[in-house]
């Protein structure tokens, strides 16, 4: 009875404060100031360090990586790997004996635009409910500047392996059993964080490359279940609704079952290979040949016994759910820490619903049922950590793998210009979400620079991996800077002072502070009808510098390069800076996707570049 006084006591005086007008602390005292000074590092550019000479400069800030390294031992995390970037920060020694790593999980979206969730002005307003996505922006840190590659298999590359698509190689996703892919040479994220004690786990798309060196147990997965090519090569061309040519043609239709890539949904492990399970299929097929022997070619994975079972390509988010939950209640016990990679198949197309999950969403097309049903696989994963208890020790990014592809309706939405096959913003800038509950501090925002390759940096970090101290790979090149401290600070700043975009074989842009700069586009020419968008453009070189000011012009419509040529020389600088980098560190194209539609001329130019640059670096070198 007391207690129950005592509480009534404690509401009545908070309403009367309420009620003598005393502001709460949300509403008032809020620095406007100070986040309109942060992550100005256009003319900064002396102040950017390299941790190692293969490793791209990364803007100093010492006080919030001695936060975010109090941060992490306060809640019994180990600091060691975030110190070690940190001279003068310092570390609780006797903490980091007893400490603990945290869980790491990257969410990978397909094809779905920054302007598709609700966090990011679309949600309802596009006729897609994303409450679980705009839950974990408003828990986390939403980042409105995140960066990945114009297509998908070069971006999932480069969040593996931390290098741009000229170090990693993988130019353009392989299609229909295009060579190219990881390899092990490629030290990936999942490799690494192995040895550092990991249970690492894929689960989804693949499309990283089919070769038997190319595969996830080749390259540092413990486990992995899903497909290993993309949506639409398991769909085109048996829906005679979309290729009728091929369709009602058995010989090719012979030939599409022959083609080699794998038609199955798989498992692949270490120990047992690359197993096929079922063979992916139409939503109708899937019903209707139930039983009959499987046609399709299983590539490099071992057939089943039987080989009759289908799966219909609508069911694969839901299977792949399933078994990523299953993963994380497997390691409830806390007894190993984990990495889990889950890459959706949607909204990839083709789209097709299950029956359950038909208009689930007010606009009732295919892609936003699809866009409601990814939201709510999230929301499982994230259900299934608070019941694990798991939700407190694991750190979570929320991604898209590129821009909406825009070419085939419906499709995802961006605000900016261009869309999937380009550099243009809407090519290469993505939703991006760091959730880490008591970690990340909930309820912020940043226009911080964040590029997709900083995973692999920041997530080995955070493992206790020092990358600048490993001198067996002091001849790899790595372009993913840590991201730690402005992750995981109160009001952190990002430690990225550009983002540099490739398109294909070509340097195209550089983005600094709000600015960018193009030194090569893509556009349309020539095409009056039939598919538009990013993956029918001509790239065209610009005679000067296209710029333009992100935040005043996010379509990029208006060249201002002409009244900011003050500013011209310090994109000019950020290009020379890093075509001499290729100069130390040459590009490595292993294989070569896509050759036969790609000029040889352009590949053997880019393999060329060290020896054409070099007289040209060290002449900036000396005027340095």
């Amino acid at each position: 009875m007391k207690a129950k006084m005592f509480a009534l006591a404690l509401l009545l005086t908070a309403a009367a404060v309420h009620a003598q007008g005393t502001v709460p602390p949300a509403w008032s005292g809020f620095d406007y100031r100070r986040i309109a000074d942060q992550n100005r590092y256009l003319v900064r550019g002396a102040e950017a360090k390299r941790p190692a000479r293969n490793m791209e400069p990364a803007m100093q800030h010492p006080d919030q990586t001695q936060e975010a390294i109090n941060r992490l031992q306060s809640k019994g995390f180990c600091a060691s790997g975030l110190a070690a970037s940190c001279p003068t920060c310092k570390v609780d020694a006797a903490k980091e004996k007893s400490c603990k790593k945290p869980n790491l999980m990257i969410f990978v979206v397909d094809d779905m635009g920054w302007g598709d969730f609700g966090a990011y002005g679309g949600g309802v307003t596009r006729g897609s409910a994303t409450p679980m996505v705009d839950r974990l922006a408003q828990e986390g840190l939403m980042l409105t500047s995140t960066y990945a590659q114009p297509t998908c298999s070069p971006t999932r590359a480069t969040m593996h392996t931390g290098q741009l698509p000229v170090h990693h190689g993988v130019l353009y996703p392989p299609m229909y059993g295009d060579p190219g892919g990881l390899t092990q040479q490629s030290i990936t994220l999942p490799w690494l964080l192995k040895q550092q004690g990991y249970r690492t786990q894929g689960v989804g798309k693949w499309h990283m490359g089919e070769n038997v060196p190319n595969l996830p147990q080749s390259v540092g997965y413990d486990d992995y279940y899903g497909f290993l090519s993309v949506s639409d090569m398991y769909t085109e061309w048996r829906d005679q609704y979309y290729n009728p040519e091929g369709v009602r043609d058995e010989v090719r239709t012979t030939y599409m079952d022959n083609n080699r890539f794998s038609h199955y949904l798989i498992h692949a492990t270490p120990e047992k290979g690359c197993q096929a399970l079922s063979e992916i299929t139409l939503p109708w097929e899937a019903e209707a040949l139930q039983g009959v022997p499987n046609r399709g070619n299983a590539n490099n994975c071992t057939p089943p016994t039987p080989n009759n079972q289908k799966v219909s390509s609508a069911q694969l988010d839901r299977l792949w759910a399933e078994y990523s939950e299953k993963f994380i209640r497997s390691h409830a016990d806390g007894k190993q820490p984990w990495f889990l990679y889950h890459a959706t198949r949607g909204c990839h197309f083709d789209n097709y619903n299950n029956a359950g999950d038909r208009r689930l969403s007010y606009a009732r097309t295919l892609y936003s049922d699809c866009t409601v049903e990814m939201d709510e696989i999230l929301g499982r994963l994230i259900r299934t950590l608070y019941e694990t208890g798991q939700a407190d020790d694991t750190f979570v990014f929320f991604t898209s793998d590129n821009g909406p592809e825009d070419e085939i309706p419906p499709h995802g939405f961006t605000p900016f210009r261009g869309g999937k096959g380009d550099t243009w913003e809407g090519g290469v800038r993505v939703p991006g979400i760091a959730w880490w509950p008591g970690i990340v501090e909930p309820s912020r925002r940043s226009d911080g620079l964040f590029d997709l390759a900083d995973l692999y940096t920041t997530f080995t970090t955070l493992a206790g991996f020092d990358y600048a101290k490993a001198s067996q790979y002091k001849d790899r090149y790595l372009y993913g800077v840590d991201q730690s401290s402005f992750l995981l600070s109160k009001d952190g700043e990002s430690n990225r002072r550009s983002i540099l975009n490739w398109y294909l074989t070509n340097f195209s842009a550089v983005r600094m502070d709000e600015m960018k700069a193009h030194r090569m586009v893509s556009l349309p020419v020539g095409l009056e009808q039939g598919y538009f968008g990013g993956l029918a453009g001509v790239n065209l070189p610009v005679s000067y510098l296209w710029m333009f000011n992100l935040q005043a012009d996010p379509k990029e419509k208006e060249n201002i390069n002409i009244r900011h040529l003050w500013a011209q020389h310090l994109f000019s600088g950020e290009f020379t800076r890093f075509m001499c980098d290729l100069v130390a560190y040459p590009p490595n194209l292993p294989t070569e996707p896509m050759g036969e539609l790609m000029a040889q001329q352009q590949i053997q130019l880019l393999k060329g570049h060290p020896e054409s640059w070099k007289d040209a670096c060290s002449a900036n070198i000396e005027r340095r």
